[in-house]
């Protein structure tokens, strides 16, 4: 998958992660008043950074994403235990380079010590950034920041791209394996859809049953087309493991996907229970898609709207125009068009 802002992102993160640590270690000069702030700087460097590229991604994925599916309790425990190794690493490398390099440290075994006061504190900024990292996965880490941010307190008026992903069968296989089993088989499948996304730049809004709402600002999914990138990213996903899921679930699952964009207003609602909501005749209308693209067969349905919207098409999907379609609530009638990629002649079945 290529897409530019993920890779521009990805880069600056290798630079932004060890300010991150070099700010926390001199935070801890500060605090405790002991050490020299360069040494102080490279140790947090050494330990901080690894952590944060954990979080983010870029090394042990695949221990990541198995210790996020675990429950809370078990999800705290393996990553602070992680977080201890790292900071053992960390801190002997760093220890090593004061010592080699700055002749800091009278010798090597004093060098790769580590107080207890600064033990205490890598320990309690990792706990905190596990917990904080957990309620983000919890809530998604767009409504996360935005509810820091405080950006959506005050209805805003937006322009945004949504994605209605519904998951075709869902209801027959509850019928036959029972509602818990059917629980199960759904939330692997939104957890596998949670890499195309984050991929994507987008954000996983709401489950309503068996139908995941993505979105994204245009500029966002527009770029690269990224929308419809995560579609078919998520497709080849499910194709590459679809052994995995057969073993487990005696089936690979299918699915419809709606896309469309336009004006929407955006605002948090709720007090007990705060959540951000989309209001407006663009939602309905992506709503309203996805069941056109049940009638029409069509696994990935795209509004001619969203089309024009997209940077340049990517080469190897394709686009079969469907014509225009009168859906429910919309007195205009609605140009659609099915996308497809180019080396497949059907992606998978769109069956009810």
């Amino acid at each position: 998958m290529n897409f530019e802002t993920l890779r521009v992102s990805r880069f600056g993160f290798w630079i932004i992660g060890p300010a991150i640590g070099g700010l926390a270690g001199l935070l801890y000069t500060v605090i405790f008043d002991v050490g020299l702030p360069t040494a102080s700087a490279v140790r947090g460097i050494f330990i901080g950074a690894p952590i944060l590229f954990y979080e983010r991604g870029l090394f042990l994925q695949r221990l990541r994403a198995r210790i996020r599916h675990a429950a809370t309790p078990l999800f705290a425990a393996a990553t602070v235990a992680i977080y201890v190794v790292m900071i053992v690493i960390g801190n002997a490398i760093a220890g090593s380079i004061l010592h080699r390099v700055f002749g800091y440290m009278p010798n090597a075994r004093v060098a790769m010590m580590l107080s207890n006061s600064g033990f205490a504190y890598s320990l309690a900024i990792s706990a905190l950034a596990a917990f904080v990292f957990r309620v983000r996965d919890l809530i998604g880490p767009r409504v996360f920041t935005n509810f820091l941010l405080g950006r959506y307190h005050h209805p805003i008026s937006e322009e945004r791209i949504f994605l209605f992903l519904d998951v075709v069968g869902s209801t027959r296989f509850a019928e036959l394996h029972g509602d818990l089993a059917a629980q199960k088989y759904l939330g692997t499948i939104f957890g596998a859809l949670a890499g195309p996304v984050a991929r994507a730049r987008g954000s996983i809004d709401d489950y309503v049953g068996d139908m995941a709402l993505v979105s994204w600002t245009i500029a966002q999914g527009a770029r690269d087309a990224a929308c419809l990138r995560c579609v078919f990213d998520f497709a080849q996903n499910l194709r590459e493991n679809s052994a995995d899921w057969q073993a487990q679930f005696g089936q690979v699952p299918e699915f419809r996907a709606a896309l469309h964009c336009g004006s929407v207003v955006t605002a948090e609602v709720g007090l007990a229970h705060r959540k951000i909501a989309y209001f407006g005749d663009t939602l309905n209308t992506t709503s309203r898609l996805e069941s056109l693209a049940k009638e029409l067969r069509t696994p990935v349905l795209v509004s001619r709207d969203l089309l024009k919207r997209l940077g340049e098409f990517p080469r190897d999907l394709v686009t079969n125009d469907l014509g225009s379609h009168h859906v429910r609530g919309r007195q205009e009638a609605l140009c659609v068009a099915a996308v497809q990629e180019r080396s497949e002649t059907s992606l998978y079945s769109a069956g009810s």
